[in-house]
């Protein structure tokens, strides 16, 4: 994909900053790099540093515009400084991608233990409003004031798979958390909106193309697409000017099974 600076789709980000979670890998590492390729100064989040390293060291000519920082969004504390460090580099905070997130183990309904599900739901729903609040706060009092956050959503916002209940739960409370902040976010400049992604190709959906299991019972592959066309639509979101917002975008493989049409 190409993500050069300043050509002519809004996609120009020089001198707007970002914060990626979960950037070291996947669609976050996809999203961080094709930011980075705009021009935007982004700051990397994710548990694991030598990850986040890794993703800064792809970007093209980005020195100085890139700040890695270890942080556990389930953590309050953790992403209060995660936020502190953003606040004290560069200042301001002008997009949040609230990327980071777990699938879970898969298992039926009976069988999925408390604590699972509690690092599910902390990962994917806490780990997601703790950075928005911290983004809030910091959106808020900023000059100019206001900002933008996107919100990684997913097909299971709409349609669960089989044995996911505690990741379909969290992303379709993700969806409520995004119409609440869209909603709270209106008086001071702060726009919210989703991505739901269909099977980016990534390291948590690398067992998809071998064979996943359907709502019939039956196991299949399914086709996967390149995460830089969810880069794209990101960067599309996140180029838009103050006065529009997109709430909500699908983006899937043409041909996956089970979301439109009956699977």
């Amino acid at each position: 994909m190409n993500h050069a600076a300043g050509d002519g789709n809004g996609r120009d980000g020089r001198g707007r900053v970002a914060l990626v979670t979960g950037a070291g890998s996947g669609i976050g590492a996809a999203v961080a790099s094709a930011l980075l390729d705009a021009g935007w100064r982004v700051a990397l989040a994710g548990r694991r540093a030598a990850r986040l390293e890794e993703t800064a060291r792809r970007a093209r000519d980005a020195d100085g515009r890139v700040l890695a920082v270890a942080a556990d969004v389930a953590d309050p504390g953790s992403v209060e400084e995660l936020f502190g460090a953003v606040a004290d580099r560069w200042g301001r905070l002008d997009l949040l991608f609230n990327n980071a997130g777990v699938f879970g183990a898969p298992a039926p309904v009976e069988e999925v233990g408390l604590d699972e599900w509690r690092r599910v739901l902390d990962t994917n729903l806490t780990g997601a409003f703790l950075c928005a609040r911290a983004a809030f706060r910091m959106m808020k009092e900023q000059d100019p004031r206001g900002g933008r956050i996107v919100n990684n959503g997913s097909l299971a916002a709409h349609t669960p798979r089989p044995r996911s209940v505690a990741y379909t739960a969290s992303k379709h409370a993700v969806t409520g958390l995004t119409k609440s902040l869209a909603l709270e976010g209106r008086p001071y400049g702060i726009a919210c909106g989703q991505i739901d992604v269909g099977n980016a190709a990534t390291e948590m959906t690398g067992g998809f193309a071998a064979g996943a299991l359907q709502a019939d019972g039956s196991v299949r592959a399914e086709p996967v697409m390149d995460a830089g066309h969810v880069a794209d639509a990101v960067l599309y979101m996140a180029g838009l000017p103050p006065e529009a917002n997109v709430p909500f975008m699908t983006v899937m493989a043409t041909t996956m099974p089970s979301f439109v049409g009956r699977g």
